[in-house]
């Protein structure tokens, strides 16, 4: 279901079904890459281990499944006051699409 500001909401689902959290976006690639940046983030983006998301775009029967990792980086110099020192980046790769059957 599309928002007027233009943006569609998406739950992330887990194995046993449950959707604990909900990200928004435009595409499903960006609420894909707010999800991602909350998986543990590993030392570099070589040493990230991916991990399936399962994201159910809501009003729907899609379920948009991406593999995510993340990793930390140092902010950049430029960066404001209020910025740690390390940050979290993150990357998906988008898998395809189910639709579910409930």
């Amino acid at each position: 279901m599309v928002r007027d500001d233009g943006k569609r909401n998406f739950a992330l689902r887990e194995g046993d079904g449950d959707e604990p959290s909900v990200f928004s976006g435009n595409t499903p690639r960006q609420a894909a890459l707010k999800a991602a940046r909350r998986l543990e983030p590993a030392g570099s983006e070589d040493a990230a281990e991916q991990t399936e998301l399962r994201l159910r775009e809501k009003g729907t029967d899609k379920v948009h499944i991406y593999d995510g990792w993340a990793w930390e980086e140092t902010a950049p110099d430029n960066k404001p006051d209020w910025m740690p020192g390390e940050i979290t980046e993150a990357n998906v790769s988008k898998k395809g699409i189910e639709h579910l059957e409930e």
